[in-house]
């Protein structure tokens, strides 16, 4: 027995050796066919992003070849008062992410068509209700801060931008609506040939002609309006396999139910979209704050194109997450998880060498001054971090909207942006004298701290018991219309 004892530890080892190779090599099958998955959403996700985001950020890049004001108006305008009703539209927009995906994923494909026009319904009654903002945006930007001339400047170019709101409030539905069927590509071939219009246009109307801040106003409220035409005729002429039967009044029924959503997926992600924006704002409130609001701007720029690609996996991951919960897939929306985090990690590593290795020359796309490209160097390296911070962050916010946690993720970011890191930032800009340094680093600590509970929050999540909670979603919410 004695002689045999060995052999058997040795099979016994052995057994164990396959079964963790196995293993090993399940997970990477798993992980790759994940991963194409992925990529079929994030990909055209991340492309329309980055041109949608680029509309805003080649009229800011171009009003600052005309002149450092210019620069300042746009910056804050589309920072501090579109940057707002992005975030609302977006926010409340983002309910559709939840309900048309887990709809679609249950087989519901009615549904879908019906919570879009709820959307719109919503969203538009909302753009009215933010036209104050915009008319008396100079009083609002002076009393959080900025001087008398940047506001005027940026308050007349806010007051051109009422368009844009409109556009904002039709376009978030529609998008929601068609990633939550894997129509992405339709989206990304729209955006990129508005773009090319939008670049050349403005080109045309802001340098060639001299028409500035008007010149700005009449390409962008434009390039937005093709991008909701473009998508629209794509739905009203293919019908989308079905999501769309036409306009219905079912689109006013469950109204309150369907606000009360928006409202907590606005509030979670507004939360996030003006936190880097009161950045801006606060810069403002230093002495002589012309030369560090241009050097955020362009940073705020910069991350915010960045941030697209985030903004792309977020989007995926919340139709991945969403779908296969209202399929009853809770393994697969786990792995899905998994693979996002992983992917938009490395991505944040190679965008925060790039930010690093280039911020000698970056500022110079953006300014003729060389004391902004200065600032805007010294800031760099806060840039390059919160640049690799944001990578995953927005990816669990995905997770968190495709589970429909926006309540609970709205508590965490109130306590970890507002109460830490805001708090943090102005006692190190002000009290500290360290400035926009200063400002920028405290914020970052709320960024921090918020993302670590996020992955505390998605490490502990039952599945299983999501899946769950997703079926009795679709039926609460798809039960009035299709018994109809």
């Amino acid at each position: 027995m004695a002689i045999d004892t060995p052999l058997l530890l040795n099979n016994h080892s052995n057994s164990n050796n396959g079964d963790e190779e196995e293993k090993s090599t399940s997970f990477v099958t798993e992980f790759k066919e994940e991963s194409k998955r992925l990529w079929h959403i994030a990909g055209p996700a991340i492309f329309t992003a980055i041109c949608q985001y680029s509309l805003g950020a080649l009229t800011q890049t171009f009003a600052g070849l005309v002149g450092e004001l210019d620069l300042a108006a746009v910056s804050v305008e589309n920072s501090v008062i579109a940057g707002l009703a992005f975030g609302v539209m977006l926010g409340m927009g983002s309910a559709l992410e939840t309900l048309c995906g887990q709809a679609y994923g249950a087989g519901q494909l009615r549904m879908l068509g019906i919570y879009m026009q709820r959307s719109w319904v919503i969203l538009l009654t909302t753009a009215c209700f933010l036209v104050p903002i915009y008319v008396w945006s100079p009083p609002i930007l002076e009393l959080i801060g900025e001087t008398t001339e940047i506001s005027e400047a940026a308050g007349k170019f806010a007051l051109w931008m009422l368009p844009q709101l409109f556009a904002y409030a039709l376009n978030f539905p529609i998008q929601k609506f068609l990633q939550s069927q894997r129509k992405v590509y339709v989206m990304a071939w729209i955006s990129a040939v508005v773009l090319v219009l939008h670049a050349f246009f403005s080109w045309l109307f802001i340098l060639h002609l001299g028409w500035g801040l008007t010149g700005a106003a009449i390409t962008l409220n434009t390039s937005w309006w093709l991008i909701v035409i473009g998508q629209l005729l794509y739905i009203f002429i293919t019908k989308s396999d079905g999501a769309w039967t036409g306009f219905s009044w079912l689109a006013f029924a469950d109204l309150w139910g369907f606000v009360k959503l928006s409202l907590a997926s606005a509030v979670m992600l507004c939360l996030e979209f003006w936190y880097l924006m009161i950045l801006v704002v606060i810069t403002g409130r230093l002495p002589n704050p012309l030369i560090p609001v241009d050097a955020i701007s362009i940073c705020m720029n910069i991350q915010g194109w960045d941030a697209m690609i985030a903004l792309g996996f977020n989007a995926a991951i919340s139709v991945r997450v969403s779908n296969e919960l209202g399929a009853g897939n809770s393994k697969l929306a786990k792995l899905s998880v998994k693979v996002v985090s992983i992917t938009s990690i490395a991505i944040g590593v190679v965008c925060m060498i790039l930010v690093f290795s280039t911020r000698e020359y970056f500022p110079y796309l953006f300014t003729t001054s060389d004391a902004v490209a200065e600032e805007t160097t010294k800031l760099a390296i806060l840039l390059g971090v919160t640049v690799l911070m944001n990578s995953l962050q927005p990816v669990l916010s995905g997770v968190a909207v495709g589970a429909g946690w926006q309540s609970i993720v709205a508590y965490i970011n109130i306590a970890c942006y507002y109460i830490v890191g805001l708090p943090a930032g102005i006692l190190l800009g002000f009290t500290f004298s360290f400035g926009a340094e200063g400002i920028w680093s405290g914020m970052i600590g709320g960024i921090l701290l918020q993302t670590i509970i996020l992955i505390i929050l998605t490490s502990v999540t039952n599945w299983k018991k999501e899946a769950e909670e997703a079926e009795s979603r679709v039926r609460k919410w798809g039960g009035a219309a299709i018994d109809h």
